[in-house]
């Protein structure tokens, strides 16, 4: 449909979503029925009214700001999944490899593992359906073995060295999307949870990893938010009270139509004692900005790494009579402080492209290339530091991203999608002498060695994947050591599990790094923090 078309509902649908409530907008709802007649009636071509509104209501969000968003009826359940912390369907991690459905893993306590499914099988059918060599994509896939709990679906598998194809009989049930992607003892005494959502079941999920941390001997936490997108509101007040002491306020939000609401500690005491270090870059934002900002404004802890995006709306899930979904925007949340971390979004191709802007302006490399008025600065409320607001939490401590080791041929390997194929094919390969060598992960990541050739098998791999894929040898041998840390960090996420891949990727983690720095130095304890 026209553009021109689209444009013309966005005033008249804005307004007639209000009509029942406001008489006075009764002629706008009118105008918007009359139009939308008018086009049925006479337009050149057929129209199908569905698709018109959906392009208006999404056109009419897009005028209000940049996270009021419109979800059709098709895609609600995957978006909120994340949310949610929990999807129906029969437990498995997949991937599509030359044509092939192939089981990477099987979740623990899920309906596949309980009736024997094993990673490295090859599921060729589905019900009736031959699956095998058939151009499946993962959106067909996951709509064939998802559905309503307690419903079964038959899947017909061939297993490595068996020449027949096995019948199972799986009954599909509630799988848990966890949030903690990573749980382990980084250095002795110090303990890393790697967040990757906030969700209903995430501040149990850290409860948890903190516990048993605390058994492995925990004395500090490092909380790495790096690339955490946000959440639910709730989840983020709840996980910063596993942190702060007494009734200390984490965050309040206010807007036209919601008076302020204060959201404070309770008596929740996951870790209130014990030191603290908030992991942050651009991409950690709402939730995660939520709990860094509550964090660094009652001097609980320290932020290392980079500015964060700067999201400081407050999205309400609002279902539709037709199954459809819009999140939108109802208030504003302002840290402890006062501070209103939401970055401007007046100019909207500006805030697209905010990031590429900080890249371009120098920002990832010198923190001295970040500017903001006085009027932005704030003093944290217990030992006065200064702190900014209006786009972002700053961290205490900046970790510039190191790119010594980034070339474009090998940002061009990792854009290919060709090492986790390149991986698991090699694991269908030689899964058993792998398992036989390597007992456990901790045998795997002190013993396995990613050589050249391993590494030259790849590239052979991805070029003959991608015969466009072009690579300089002398930029690769600039990426080799990061490169080898990513074939074994992708190989022990297929093995073991995305735990795992994070324990090895993270030895490339320069937060991580600087935040440890700081813990085994008198760098923290200087740092004027809350006695």
């Amino acid at each position: 449909m026209n553009n021109i078309i689209i444009l013309i509902f966005i005033t008249l649908a804005c307004f007639g979503v209000q009509a029942q409530s406001d008489p006075t907008k009764l002629g706008t709802s009118i105008k918007f029925d009359e139009i939308l007649t008018y086009i049925n009636r006479m337009y050149v071509d057929d129209v199908n009214d569905s698709q018109l509104t959906d392009a208006a209501i999404v056109a009419m969000l897009e005028k209000l700001d940049p996270h009021s968003v419109y979800i059709s009826k098709e895609d609600v359940d995957d978006a909120n999944q994340a949310i949610n912390g929990s999807f129906v369907g029969i437990g498995i991690r997949f991937q599509i490899l030359k044509d092939t459905l192939m089981v990477v893993q099987t979740i623990p306590g899920g309906p596949s593992e309980k009736v024997g499914i094993l990673a490295g099988d090859k599921i060729v059918k589905i019900g009736d359906e031959i699956v095998a060599g058939v151009g499946l994509k993962n959106s067909a896939v996951r709509e064939k073995l998802m559905g309503d709990k307690g419903t079964k679906v038959q899947v017909e598998i061939l297993r490595k060295n068996s020449s027949k194809g096995i019948d199972f009989t799986i009954t599909r049930d509630k799988i848990p999307v966890h949030s903690v992607d990573a749980a382990y003892i980084v250095q002795p005494g110090i303990g890393y949870i790697k967040l990757n959502s906030f969700s209903r079941s995430t501040v149990e999920e850290v409860e948890s990893a903190i516990e048993q941390l605390k058994k492995e001997g925990m004395k500090d936490l490092v909380l790495d938010l790096q690339g955490n997108g946000g959440g639910l509101l709730q989840a983020a007040q709840k996980l910063a009270d596993e942190f702060l002491t007494g009734n200390k306020l984490v965050v309040y939000s206010e807007g036209r139509a919601r008076p302020r609401t204060d959201l404070t500690a309770g008596d929740t005491k996951a870790f209130e004692k014990g030191r603290l270090i908030v992991l942050t870059d651009e991409y950690s934002a709402s939730a995660s900005e939520i709990v860094s900002g509550a964090i660094q404004d009652w001097d609980r802890g320290l932020v290392v790494g980079r500015r964060t995006y700067g999201k400081g709306l407050v999205q309400q899930p609002i279902d539709l009579s037709d199954g459809s979904q819009i999140r939108l925007t109802i208030a504003r949340y302002y840290t402890p402080t006062g501070r209103f971390i939401q970055k401007p979004y007046d100019d909207v191709d500006a805030y697209k492209k905010d990031l590429l802007l900080r890249y371009e302006h120098g920002e990832f490399y010198h923190a001295d290339s970040i500017h903001l008025p006085d009027s932005l600065k704030f003093k944290t409320l217990i030992t006065g530091r200064t702190v900014f607001g209006g786009g972002g939490i700053m961290p205490d401590i900046f970790v510039p991203v190191d790119t010594s080791q980034l070339t474009d041929s090998y940002r061009s390997l990792l854009r290919s999608g060709s090492l986790n194929s390149f991986s698991l094919s090699y694991l269908d390969k030689n899964r058993t002498q792998i398992t036989k060598k390597f007992a456990n992960f901790d045998a795997f990541k002190a013993n396995f060695v990613v050589d050249d050739a391993y590494v030259n098998e790849y590239i052979s791999y991805a070029k003959s994947e991608n015969e466009e894929l072009e690579l300089k040898e002398e930029e690769m041998k600039i990426s080799e050591p990061l490169l080898k840390l990513r074939m074994k960090a992708v190989l022990a996420q297929n093995l073991f599990g995305i735990s795992e891949f994070y324990e090895i990727n993270n030895a490339d983690n320069e937060s991580l790094l600087r935040a440890i720095k700081a813990l085994t130095t008198e760098e923290y304890n200087q740092a004027g923090l809350a006695k």
